[in-house]
């Protein structure tokens, strides 16, 4: 039997709001294209799972990327970028997103992201439901206030242990040790980027006044929500999710907010659930 995982990873040049970046992927499968966005200052590994999930991978195309500045993904290439400090918001990662799908030439995928990443799904479903077959937010909701603080990065804190630190407790103590100690330690390799992008999560990002303009007609939406994760809490979500037309929250039993992670078994039975879910809506007559 093969030790060789079936995962295959590509650079693609992205062009976005004037800016080049060089986006490292992972890729694995044949089917509809299900694009993947890793957590705030993380990177692809955390689809590692699902990657190489032989069920899904039989019926989906997965994609993983890395986000500018996180993991394999460069910075920008055209700019000098060192000179100006990061602060990600909803209008530059929806483009880029959008970029990114478009560079690969993705016919109707479904976006998928986590966390940072479940948030700008909501996002993708306001402002692009055209490009998107269905949408799955983790772990995402309205709003996430409070999250975008200075401390993450401090001369006098070592920012790779405080960062990775301070995701540990949002995982619940049914996850599996080992795959627990796998994502904080994801959280050592990408402090750099963790402040910038909690710029979008918890100051830039706020849909509170916007549910009711998404359409989960239009584009299906299914919102799924960790029991343990107290960050953005399942009953931050279900208020979101009931808020917006046509939208499917589930709650994830004994699972916390890095659910694909974490705890991959557990995760994929309700990924498997919201994949049905989209694929009956798509099936259904959009009301005239």
């Amino acid at each position: 039997m093969s030790r060789i995982s079936p995962v295959t990873g590509h650079y693609v040049t992205v062009e976005v709001d004037g800016l080049e970046y060089k986006v490292f992927y992972l890729e694995n499968g044949t089917g509809q294209p299900l694009v993947c966005q890793h957590t705030a200052g993380c990177h692809n590994h955390q689809w590692r799972g699902l990657l190489e999930d032989e069920q899904i991978a039989s019926d989906y195309r997965i994609i993983a990327y890395d986000l500018p500045r996180h993991g394999k993904s460069d910075p920008p290439e055209n700019t000098e970028w060192w000179k100006e400090e990061y602060k990600l918001t909803a209008e530059h990662y929806t483009n880029f997103i959008i970029a990114f799908c478009d560079a690969l030439d993705l016919k109707d995928p479904i976006f998928m992201g986590c966390s940072f990443g479940g948030n700008v799904a909501l996002q993708l479903a306001l402002r692009r439901p055209d490009r998107f077959a269905g949408i799955i937010a983790v772990e995402g909701a309205d709003y996430s206030p409070g999250f975008y603080l200075d401390w993450w990065q401090h001369p006098h804190a070592n920012a790779a242990q405080v960062c990775a630190s301070g995701v540990w407790d949002l995982m619940a103590p049914q996850s599996p040790e080992a795959d627990r100690r796998k994502t904080w330690f994801y959280y050592t390799q990408g402090s750099e980027a963790f402040k910038g992008d909690l710029y979008f999560y918890s100051v830039d990002h706020d849909l509170r006044d916007r549910l009711g303009e998404i359409d989960g007609d239009r584009c299906p939406l299914v919102m799924m929500t960790g029991e343990y994760d107290y960050l953005t809490t399942p009953e931050d979500s279900a208020r979101t999710a009931k808020a917006i037309k046509n939208c499917t929250f589930l709650k994830m039993e004994k699972i916390g907010h890095f659910p694909m992670s974490e705890n991959y078994p557990v995760f994929r039975l309700y990924l498997l659930e919201a994949l049905r879910i989209l694929k009956q809506r798509r099936k259904t007559p959009v009301p005239a």
